[in-house]
């Protein structure tokens, strides 16, 4: 599931934030996302008087990953069921390449591209 500090990440790597639940509206985006611009001489930190992003660009980019996140779906149930990388070299040395492609291509008919 992608979040909030996800698409602020995506879109500016760097940026420092805090947030307080899950916003899901312009209002909350604004009430619970702080933006850090440094901190003050106890270390605490400085928050910014206005955001990096709007509530649209962070929204629009968390539902981009989301999607792209649903869209993978098949990347992780395959990496969930692939013999481990000891049992893979194991099959390729008792049953050769051919016998290897057979084991690997049943995770891959199990769980197709979209």
């Amino acid at each position: 599931m992608i979040n909030i500090v996800d698409a602020i990440k995506a879109l500016d790597p760097d940026a420092q934030v805090t947030v307080s639940g899950d916003p899901s509206n312009q209002a909350e985006y604004e009430r619970d996302v702080k933006f850090v611009s440094g901190a003050d001489e106890n270390g605490s930190a400085v928050y910014k008087e206005t955001q990096d992003f709007t509530w649209e660009q962070v929204s629009a980019k968390k539902a981009e990953l989301q999607t792209e996140y649903d869209n993978n779906q098949y990347q992780r149930d395959r990496a969930a069921e692939y013999p481990s990388w000891q049992d893979q070299l194991d099959d390729i040395f008792h049953n050769g390449i051919d016998g290897w492609k057979t084991t690997i291509q049943a995770v891959k008919d199990k769980y197709p591209k979209e």
